[in-house]
């Protein structure tokens, strides 16, 4: 296949190669420590801002278009090893770990819903649209209760481990030290959204019964997703997991982008049991963009929550993030630096349970770096 800088067919053995030479295990177990005493609290003052000595590559790695990745499993591998060389040669302070990269679409395409290639110069994962018919769609659904974790994306989601585990297997050091991590399978709420479209938010009211039978469904689904997954690809460990490179206690961070779009009450009433079930299957936390200050009262009230994730500070009051999270004992990975110093310099006390920078392979914070 030519593909970009490419000028014949893919050699991945190349570039595994390159990574096993420059991965260090001393370097790499020492940053893991570092990671799990953040995770355990271990720290009391200041922030967490881990790095690695820089390691070169000794080949050129040519820039990929994700749109060329989604249909080429060995593409998508090449994708996300050269996100672990980057690392390497940033120096940065993330576990080195990959997913098979596939966009919120993973389990809405599993029912149908179409899926769209964005535009080659985004270069940008791809989405679905919402279910023809809507409600009509989500009852259908729930009609058939099936879970077929074979189909459209979720298949390539498992036809990566599985080709994952065959290209790797002659390098020691990428094995031992390069983490598979959870795909991007949202949260109920933004997978009901997804399926059912703004309407979910008006219907909300009048189609309760509906609403939470789905929410329920999702929710059935995100769990046994992730057991399946985690069958063939084990977390860190059997307390602690890596996602985007940043290690967190449990098994799961879930993402509830579409929650900004609700109160903090419908969130309370309508999401947080299902986030609880989550939780207390796997453990670990939850990951929004945008406004989250409005519920994260409620989520910090989640029984065994370690984990909040959030990527856009600026449209936060962070004062009342910080009394729900970090002053309740719950870590925050990934906060971008520039409000990390802020708070520093405010004399805010982040009790060194605040991760500085978000990690490379969920945005770009090249201030952090």
């Amino acid at each position: 296949m030519l593909c970009n800088g490419f000028t014949g067919p893919m050699d991945l053995s190349v570039y595994f190669e390159d990574l096993e030479r420059r991965i260090c295990a001393a370097d790499e177990e020492s940053l893991a420590m570092q990671w799990l005493s953040f995770a355990r609290c271990k720290l009391h003052e200041g922030y967490f801002a881990p790095s690695r000595p820089k390691s070169a590559p000794a080949v050129i790695w040519p820039d990929v278009n994700i749109n060329d990745c989604i249909n080429d499993i060995d593409m998508m591998i090449y994708q996300q090893i050269k996100g672990v060389s980057d690392i390497l040669s940033e120096g940065g302070g993330e576990l080195l770990s990959l997913r098979p990269n596939y966009g919120t679409g993973i389990i809405p395409s599993m029912y149908g819903a179409e899926i769209f290639i964005m535009p080659r110069e985004s270069n940008t994962l791809p989405g679905v649209r919402t279910l023809p018919g809507a409600m009509a769609g989500i009852r259908r659904i729930l009609d058939k209760g099936e879970m077929d974790f074979s189909k459209a994306l979720a298949g390539r989601v498992f036809d990566f481990a599985e080709r994952w585990a065959e290209v790797s297997l002659p390098y020691k050091s990428v094995r031992r030290y390069v983490y598979m991590y959870n795909p991007d399978l949202q949260g109920p709420l933004p997978l009901v959204e997804l399926l059912w479209g703004s309407e979910l938010y008006l219907d909300i009211f009048d189609e309760r019964e509906t609403v939470c039978a789905a929410l329920d469904f999702f929710t059935d689904v995100i769990i046994a997703f992730l057991k399946k997954f985690h069958a063939l690809f084990p977390p860190f460990d059997a307390d602690y997991s890596v996602e985007w490179g940043l290690l967190h206690r449990g098994g799961v961070i879930i993402r509830n982008d579409a929650v900004m779009n609700i109160s903090g009450d419908m969130y309370r009433e309508f999401v947080k049991p299902c986030d609880q079930r989550i939780i207390s299957v796997f453990g670990g936390g939850i990951h929004f963009c945008g406004k989250g200050d409005h519920y994260i009262g409620h989520v910090s009230e989640i029984r065994g929550i370690s984990t909040i994730n959030l990527s856009q500070p600026e449209c936060n009051d962070m004062e009342i993030i910080y009394q729900n999270t970090i002053d309740k004992g719950i870590v925050i990975i990934g906060l971008p630096s520039a409000e990390v110093k802020r708070a520093a310099a405010s004399g805010r006390n982040l009790r060194g349970r605040v991760h500085c920078g978000a990690a490379l392979a969920a945005w770009t914070d090249k201030e952090s770096k």
